[in-house]
């Protein structure tokens, strides 16, 4: 009797190869990710030991550079904090590295100016940082209409449609977004792109049930083609799980879509949760740039006939 792999007891060999296909490297086994034309899971981290002399200046270079779009980040949250942050308001509270410094500002802004407002937080991650800054916690069984959802993005394109979900928020980040009154988005210089995928290179997030993600991963590749990969975790043996306790798939596709008609079509695939394409919601977006300025772009109104 064939022993059970390392992967076998979780959710029903989840990450053993798909029928018909070998797993391992070369199909000979052994190895830390599982292929097939379309989808394959990619273990982080692969990359060969050893460092020469220009992977050193990399590394310095690639210091300076996020030195920089920090700063970036904190100038665009002082400015949003200070043009959209009022008193009596719910906020909703994003995920991600921008949002610690947005929430900070807007805690010294209800220090200063003895602001009362009630924080709804997308993650686990948002509800320490509240809570943590000693701002009021609240949720959308209590609070189910929201004043202001602020929040960052992963890129932004030339109609501030948006990709997010890169630290697996997404589905609950685009809850409270949608039952925002106004969401606005901070972000850097380098998430500024004409076109969705221009600089974000690592797909588009796609939160789907567990027992699901196979098929799910079969049919965005059937119909959309380009490359589905289960995302998986670092510190954990296995994939990432969402707060919400399911997995997240990171789908690179190879051309420009029309992203409204593609997010419709992959959340009506059996066992989607959501997608991580925000299409119409951001009204504003601050940029930080690296001349220490920020650059708002909004949201052309509709003009209904």
């Amino acid at each position: 009797m064939q022993r059970p792999g390392p992967f076998s007891t979780l959710y029903g060999r989840v990450l053993a190869p798909l029928p018909g296909r070998a797993g391992g490297v070369s199909s000979g086994g052994g190895g830390n990710s599982w292929r097939v034309p379309g989808f394959h899971v990619r273990a982080p981290g692969c990359t060969q030991s050893g460092t020469s002399g220009g992977e050193v200046n990399s590394v310095i270079s690639t210091s300076s550079t996020m030195s920089k779009a920090e700063e970036a980040k904190k100038m665009a949250c002082s400015r949003a904090v200070k043009e959209h942050v009022r008193n009596n308001q719910v906020l909703g509270i994003g995920s991600g590295s921008t949002i610690v410094h947005a929430v900070q500002l807007i805690a010294e802004k209800v220090k200063e100016e003895k602001l009362n407002l009630i924080c709804i937080p997308t993650s686990f991650q948002a509800r320490q940082l509240i809570l943590q800054n000693g701002l009021t916690l609240s949720d959308l069984d209590q609070h189910p209409q929201i004043d202001l959802a602020i929040d960052g993005a992963d890129e932004v394109d030339a109609h501030l449609n948006l990709i997010k979900g890169g630290g697996g928020c997404l589905t609950q980040e685009k809850i409270v977004a949608g039952f925002a009154n106004e969401f606005i988005v901070i972000a850097d210089y380098r998430k500024d792109s004409e076109n969705l995928g221009d600089k974000w290179h690592k797909g588009i997030p796609i939160e789907v049930i567990p027992m699901a993600y196979v098929p799910v991963s079969r049919a965005v590749t059937d119909r959309f083609r380009g490359v589905i990969e289960l995302r998986m975790a670092v510190n954990k043996a296995g994939p990432v799980v969402t707060d919400n306790g399911n997995f997240i798939l990171d789908w690179k596709f190879d051309r420009v879509y029309n992203w409204s008609d593609v997010n419709t079509a992959i959340k009506m695939i059996p066992g989607v949760v959501d997608t991580g394409l925000f299409i119409d919601m951001a009204k504003k977006v601050y940029f930080g740039m690296q001349d220490g300025s920020v650059s708002m772009r909004e949201r052309p109104k509709k003009i209904i006939c």
